[in-house]
C-alpha cells in the first residue's frame, strides 16, 4: 500500500489522498501548540504548584531544547527517513508529556519539557515531507497550508485550555498533549509514505550535540539573564558553555566532509535567507508580545498608552491568529506567481507597515485591532515563504537539515528580540499609585527596536531578491 503510494509519483493536482495528508499535517503542527504554547497560558498555576518563581526555566525551555534537536533531528530525516524521524519526534514529545504530568517537582518537571520541545521538529520535518511529496508549484501552497491551517485551532484550544486546568489542573494540559501526540504518530505512521529520497551517510552526532548545545546555551543566556541578571554566574557559564561549543562546532564543521550542516557550501542566498528571517520574524513575535501589555494598561494612567476599557480583549488577542491563518495560504499561492522571494520581501513590507503603525495601535483600539491582524498577517507570510525559498534553494537529499535551519533561525529571532525588549521594558519602568508599570519611553522604544529589525531585514531582502533572479538569469542563459 505505502509502495503504490510512492511509486504514483509526487502530487501535481488536489485528490482525496492529499487533503488526507495535508489534514494529518495540520493537525501535528497543531499538536506542536498544545506542547510548546499551550502549557504557558498557565504558568501562574504551575509556579504555584512547584513553589517557584523562576518562569524562565518553565517559559524558554522547551522552545531552547527544540533550538537543540532541530539539527540532529534533520539530518536524521534526511538519512533515516522523514517520516520515521517524525514519528520519532511525535513520540518523543509523548514521552515528554507524560514526565512532566506526573512531575513531582520542578527538577523531574524542567527535564520533560526540554524532552518534549523535539515536538518543534514536527513543524520543518512536516514542510520537508510536502516538499517531497508534492510537485514544486502545488508544494508552495500546501506548505503555507500546513505551516498556518493549526491557527484556527489554536483559536479555539485557548478557550478549551484554560477550562480544562480550571477543572484538573495544569497536569491535564500535558496528558491532553501526550495523547495527541500519540495520536498523530499513528496517523502519519497510516497516512504518509516514507522518503524514497535519502543522503548517503551517517549523522554526526557530536556535531550536533556542539551544535544544538551551542545554540541552546547562548539563547538561555538570553533568556535567563533578564532574570538572574545578566553578569551573574549561571547565565554566564551558559554564555561561555555555549559560545565554547558553538566555536568548536565551527572548527570541525569548517573541515569535515560529513559535518551536520556544511557550511563551506552554504551559499549566499541561504545565507541571506536566513538572515532575514531571523532580523524579521523575531521582530514579529516581539511585537506580538508586547500586545497583551498594551491591552491591560488603561490610558488614564496618563501612560502615553494604553488600550483597557476601550474594546473587546479577546477580539485582539484573537486578531493575530486569523492573520496567521489566513498569511500562510496566501503566501503560498502568491510564491507559485511571483516566486517565494518576492513573496518573503513582500511579507518584510508589510510588517514594516504593521510594526510602525503600532505606534498610534498602542492606544488606539481599532488602530491595534487592525495592525495586530497584520502583523499575524506577516508571521503566516514569513514562516511559509522562509520554508518555501529556503527549500527552493536545496536539493531533494538536504530538505530536512535546510529546514531544520529555518526553524532554528526564527526560534533564534523570536528569543534574542523577545528577551531584548523585555530588557528595554524593565529597565524604563516606573511606579504608577504603587505599582511599577511599563512606560510610555519603554513601549515605544520597544517599537523602535522591532521597526530597526525590519528595516535591517527590507536592506537585506533586497540583495536577496536581486540574488534571485540574477540566478535564474543565469540558468536560462545556461538552458540556451
Amino acid at each position: 500500500m505505502q509502495d503504490s503510494r510512492i511509486g504514483a509519483g509526487p502530487h501535481t493536482r488536489w485528490s482525496g489522498r492529499l487533503v488526507g495528508l495535508v489534514a494529518v499535517l495540520v493537525l501535528v503542527n497543531f499538536m506542536v501548540d498544545t506542547a510548546i504554547t499551550a502549557p504557558l497560558l498557565v504558568l501562574p498555576e504551575m509556579l504555584d504548584h512547584f513553589g517557584t518563581d523562576q518562569t524562565a526555566w518553565l517559559n524558554a525551555g522547551a522552545m531552547l531544547a527544540g533550538v537543540m534537536w532541530a539539527p540532529l533531528l534533520g539530518k536524521s530525516a534526511d538519512v533515516h527517513g522523514k517520516r520515521k524521524v517524525l514519528v520519532l519526534t511525535l513520540l518523543l514529545s509523548c514521552a515528554g508529556a507524560l514526565v512532566c504530568a506526573v512531575a513531582p517537582n520542578l527538577w523531574v518537571f524542567v527535564p520533560g519539557r526540554l524532552l518534549q520541545g523535539a515536538a518543534v521538529a514536527a513543524l520543518f520535518l512536516s514542510v520537508a515531507i510536502v516538499r517531497e511529496l508534492c510537485a514544486p508549484r502545488i508544494a508552495m501552497v500546501v506548505v503555507g497550508i500546513v505551516t498556518s491551517g493549526s491557527a484556527v485551532l489554536n483559536i479555539g484550544s485557548r478557550f478549551l485550555t484554560e477550562k480544562l486546568a480550571a477543572e484538573f489542573g495544569f497536569q491535564i494540559l500535558f496528558v491532553v498533549s501526550a495523547v495527541v501526540a500519540i495520536a498523530m504518530a499513528i496517523c502519519v505512521r497510516g497516512v504518509i509514505p516514507e522518503s524514497v529520497v535519502r543522503t548517503p551517510g551517517r549523522i554526526d552526532v557530536g556535531g550536533a550535540l556542539l551544535l544544538g548545545g551551542g545554540l541552546a546555551g547562548v539563547l538561555a543566556y538570553v533568556s535567563l539573564g533578564s532574570e538572574f541578571g545578566w553578569f551573574a554566574f549561571a547565565p554566564l557559564v551558559l554564555l561561555a558553555g555555549g559560545g565554547a561549543a558553538l566555536a568548536r562546532w565551527l572548527l570541525v564543521a569548517s573541515r569535515r566532509p560529513d559535518s551536520l550542516i556544511d557550511i563551506r557550501n552554504i551559499g549566499a542566498p541561504l545565507a541571506l535567507t536566513l538572515l532575514v528571517l531571523v532580523l524579521s520574524t523575531g521582530s514579529c513575535q516581539s511585537m506580538l508580545q508586547l500586545i497583551p501589555l498594551v491591552s491591560d494598561v488603561s490610558a488614564d494612567q496618563g501612560l502615553g498608552y494604553g488600550l483597557a476599557g476601550q474594546g473587546a480583549l479577546a477580539l485582539l488577542l484573537a486578531a493575530p491568529g486569523v492573520g496567521v491563518m489566513i498569511g500562510g495560504p496566501v503566501a503560498g499561492v502568491l510564491a507559485t506567481r511571483v516566486g517565494p522571494a518576492m513573496t518573503l520581501a513582500g511579507g518584510i513590507a508589510l510588517g514594516t507597515v504593521g510594526t510602525v503603525g503600532m505606534f498610534a495601535g498602542v492606544s488606539q483600539f481599532p488602530v491595534a485591532v487592525f495592525f495586530a491582524f497584520l502583523l499575524g498577517f506577516t508571521v503566516g507570510v514569513l514562516g511559509t515563504s522562509g520554508f518555501n525559498l529556503a527549500g527552493s534553494l536545496a536539493p531533494a537529499e538536504r530538505q530536512g537539515i535546510v529546514s531544520s535551519l529555518v526553524m532554528v533561525v526564527v526560534a533564534i529571532g523570536s528569543v534574542v528580540l523577545d528577551f531584548v525588549g523585555a530588557a528595554v521594558l524593565k529597565s524604563t519602568a516606573v511606579s504608577v499609585g504603587g505599582e511599577t508599570v511599563n512606560s510610555g519611553t519603554g513601549v515605544f522604544s520597544y517599537i523602535t527596536i522591532a521597526s530597526v529589525a525590519f528595516a535591517m531585514a527590507a536592506v537585506l531582502v533586497v540583495l536577496l531578491v536581486r540574488k534571485s533572479r540574477s540566478g535564474k538569469e543565469t540558468q536560462a542563459l545556461a538552458s540556451l
